[in-house]
């Protein structure tokens, strides 16, 4: 553990300041309940425990599920990207649960060989906080600034979050 404790006290009081994240990043197990909602319909559920959460700063926690929570069918997309911490992501698509028309591409992305220190996330999936509904702990989350970054943004989570310029830093 690093100091982030992802347990909530009952009352809700705990805040996560981005700016106290920290570089490189962290990645830890998280005891948070994390479910995906699309057009209404449950396609990911996530119990306590199962997920991961990467902390870095000036980003909101980025969620990692087991692929084994996803209740769709995923395709691999050609897109690949590369993070200078965990590697090379993969990218898939989704068909929405109500209609065949509507496919949603390159918003769910998974390391398959992570370096080192992200081994824990090794086939874990991530998602964009959209076009589904992410939630934390019942809690409906924001995606992160910008479209660049996938940084999951809950009440509890405060300071200056990068990505509305893309991968600049905010200047303070």
């Amino acid at each position: 553990m690093n100091g982030y404790s992802n347990t909530m006290p009952s009352h809700g009081t705990r805040k996560y300041n981005v700016q106290s994240f920290p570089r490189p990043p962290v990645v830890e197990r998280t005891n948070r309940h994390i479910q995906i909602k699309w057009h209404g319909q449950l396609i990911a559920d996530c119990p306590p425990g199962e997920a991961y959460w990467v902390l870095e700063t000036h980003h909101p926690p980025t969620y990692y599920i087991p692929a084994s929570t996803v209740r769709m069918p995923l395709a691999t997309t050609p897109r690949s990207t590369f993070c200078e911490w965990k590697g090379t992501a993969t990218y898939y698509s989704m068909m929405s649960p109500i209609s065949a028309a509507e496919t949603i591409s390159n918003r769910i992305w998974s390391y398959g060989e992570p370096q080192k220190g992200f081994e824990p996330i090794k086939g874990y999936l991530a998602f964009y906080a959209g076009p589904w509904e992410c939630y934390v702990d019942g809690e409906r989350a924001h995606q992160q600034p910008g479209d660049y970054y996938g940084g999951w943004i809950t009440q509890d989570i405060e300071g200056v979050v990068k990505g509305q310029w893309g991968n600049w830093d905010p200047v303070l």
